[in-house]
């Protein structure tokens, strides 16, 4: 047991920083009320949890090479207990983004390199693999773990109380972290802040884009965004566009600023030239687009069983414990494979079955829910997830030498993280932009009158919420529409929840297709890691 204590530990803080980005899924319908606040306020502290990550994790990554690996780890345990006890006493919305998305994000950044890089220091050969193998079905038990957990917790007790949790647990991980061993010299390198702010600028544009196109459009505006009151669509074009392209731009001089750096010998932020190694680039690409799917799936399932279906908090993580069971199970499985699949046979299969999985819950959205066929989709997506984590931290971490784990722990941590918030954030903003146009749709074809079509669409000219099927009548009512006006308001709203979780869900189908495309440099025999000489150009 003493010769595994050090991967307890690391595990341990693994667990609650994924358990993070899936345990409140399920709570979102209670905390929009506790808060007074909206479905769209949690797509954003959702999306902002992971994109804080994302943003910082390269820095994270390079100030455990300054200060020491299990340091840095302390450090940011740290400040996620910090930040998780501010969430726990939030008593609104700008206090739970505050210490939630902020500040647990940034603890995370020092957390997660530091247990990437913390592996590689404590085991070898075999052991190594193992070791990784663990850690990856650790996180798929805390996406299995999160809602069920959250269910129960938030139905009998208080979601508040999951981060309490959470403040304790890192307590003890700081406490143990001795048993941790930090074999890596610290490296004395200048940290170039100009990078940190570009990287960090343009990822933040990018996703901030796509998680305003739901309001702004994605081209053309939907309508336009106020800036002290004037209107604001730059030559006719909406503001998530201009967004997304600023973002790109910056995330383009990000490169271009780590390649100039390396040619007047100072240390960049992350060496790029590492992405011309094939099995690091297919690998990312793959675990990026892997945890998309899993954010937008843990947004989108919760959405639709407790708005549309009216379930609470334990009944939906009871719904969703198929994909519990089965991600660890073939998180296991997907180890056991490794002795006699290659890395590339095992993902593909785990991607295939993903997009099979996504097209049997398009069919299961129904106004009943199809629990059979439901079940089915959910276990086979588990199964397919659960294949991937078992296979894509070892693929990414053997692709360079020792004296790069800690950086490639970053940038897999970057992609990890990037994949979720695009993922809540594309995912999300498909499903409320259709859900407007399904609904305006809806109510511009029905039988009522065009007076109260009238005041639907003045009441809904910013946008249509998420808001419980079950309330809208009640809803229309106190908006001033008659009893019959008001029913056929609710089946209409009803019938465009249907709908745009439908095309959500084919947007789930697009993104796992295309992520078939992105595996081709994935080993097609069994990785090991490389020697340092080898990777002395990288």
């Amino acid at each position: 047991m003493k010769k595994w204590s050090a991967v307890i530990v690391l595990g341990l803080a693994q667990f609650v920083m994924v358990l993070d980005g899936t345990v409140m899924n399920v709570s979102i319908s209670t905390v929009v009320v506790d808060l007074d606040t909206t479905v769209s306020a949690m797509q954003a502290a959702i999306t902002f949890y992971t994109l804080t990550m994302a943003a910082f994790m390269l820095l994270g990554a390079k100030l455990g090479d300054v200060w020491g690996r299990r340091r840095a780890f302390v450090v940011g345990s740290c400040v996620y207990a910090m930040g998780s006890l501010l969430t726990a006493l939030s008593p609104n919305v700008q206090f739970l983004f505050l210490g939630w998305s902020v500040i647990e994000g940034l603890g995370a950044v020092l957390v997660i390199p530091a247990i990437a890089a913390l592996i590689a220091d404590n085991y070898h050969g075999r052991d190594r693999v193992t070791a990784y193998a663990a850690i990856g079905a650790v996180s798929g038990a805390a996406v299995a773990a999160g809602p069920l957990i959250g269910g129960f917790v938030t139905t009998y007790f208080d979601w508040r109380y999951v981060f309490v949790a959470e403040v304790v647990i890192m307590i003890g991980v700081v406490l143990s972290a001795r048993l941790v061993n930090d074999t890596t010299p610290r490296r004395t390198v200048r940290i170039d802040i100009l990078s940190v702010l570009v990287s960090s600028a343009g990822l933040v544009l990018v996703v901030y884009g796509m998680l305003q196109t739901k309001v702004w459009g994605w081209i053309l505006p939907l309508q336009s965004p106020q800036i002290n009151g004037v209107d604001v669509a730059p030559l006719g074009i909406s503001l998530s566009a201009w967004f997304m392209v600023l973002g790109a731009a910056l995330i383009y001089a990000f490169v271009r600023r780590q390649r100039r750096l390396v040619r007047l010998g100072r240390s960049p932020l992350v060496h790029v030239e590492m992405f011309s190694i094939t099995q690091l680039r297919s690998g990312l690409s793959v675990l990026g687009a892997q945890y998309a799917v899993t954010a937008g799936l843990f947004f989108m399932v919760p959405v639709y069983l407790q708005m549309t279906l009216g379930l609470d908090a334990l009944q939906t993580g009871i719904k969703i414990f198929p994909l519990s069971v089965s991600l660890i199970l073939f998180s296991v499985a997907g180890t056991v494979l490794s002795r006699f699949w290659s890395p590339r046979r095992i993902v593909r299969v785990g991607q295939l079955v993903l997009v099979l999985s996504a097209g049997i819950l398009l069919g299961a959205v129904t106004e009943d829910l199809r629990s059979l066929l439901f079940g089915v989709g959910m276990f086979l997506a588990g199964g397919a997830l659960g294949l991937l984590a078992s296979q894509l931290g070892n693929v990414t971490m053997s692709s360079v030498g020792e004296e790069q784990t800690s950086e490639v722990g970053g940038l897999q941590g970057v992609f990890q993280n990037l994949g979720s918030s695009l993922g809540t954030a594309l995912i999300g903003s498909i499903l409320i932009g259709a859900l407007a146009t399904s609904f305006a749709s809806g109510v511009a074809t029905s039988g009522l009158s065009a007076e109260t079509r009238g005041i639907v669409n003045e009441r809904t000219e910013g946008g249509v919420a998420i808001v419980p099927s079950a309330d809208v009548e009640k809803i229309a009512e106190q908006a001033g529409l008659d009893e019959e006006a008001a029913t056929e308001l609710a089946t209409v709203y009803r019938e465009s929840q249907l709908s745009s979780l439908r095309v959500a869900f084919f947007g789930l189908i697009v993104i796992s297709l295309l992520a078939l495309l992105l595996s081709r440099g994935i080993p097609a025999t069994a990785p090991t890691a490389r020697k340092p000489k080898q990777d002395a150009a990288a």
